[in-house]
């Protein structure tokens, strides 16, 4: 039984992170999947929130993601993910100023706004906003 695994996060842009992690928690389209070694093969889409690990030397790391898909194989957690953000990246004014204006979207919805997408976008900042305060 291993006591690691290798978790790699990409978006389009660029590679987050690949390193070695004892656990994970990462936003699946229906809920949170807790990821610990010797995890079974497994393939989801990913949802909008915050995902975290802990490394071998017990340091927590935290980033909001949005959409995209996740692989677990092998000992191999792959993220790859359409937006990401680590929480020492998050410009937490801007959050907060997101989250306002897709509140009020939901709230007053004027024409041509999408419920869902402003719905997610609430989301997504208040995933932001949770992933700076956990940083």
């Amino acid at each position: 039984m291993a006591d690691t695994f290798t978790i790699e996060i990409a978006t389009p842009e660029r590679l987050l992170s690949r390193e070695q992690a004892t656990e994970a928690q990462i936003p699946a389209k229906d809920g949170y999947i807790g990821v610990l070694p010797d995890h079974a093969a497994l393939l989801s889409s990913l949802g909008v929130g915050v995902l975290s690990y802990i490394t071998p030397t017990n340091e927590t790391h935290t980033m909001a993601v949005r959409g995209g898909f996740l692989e677990i194989l092998n000992n191999c957690v792959r993220v790859l993910t359409d937006v990401a953000e680590r929480s020492s990246e998050v410009d937490v004014a801007k959050a907060e100023q997101d989250l306002k204006v897709a509140q009020a979207a939901v709230v007053n919805p004027a024409a041509g706004i999408d419920i869902a997408q402003a719905l997610i976008e609430m989301q997504h900042a208040q995933a932001r906003i949770d992933a700076a305060q956990k940083g």
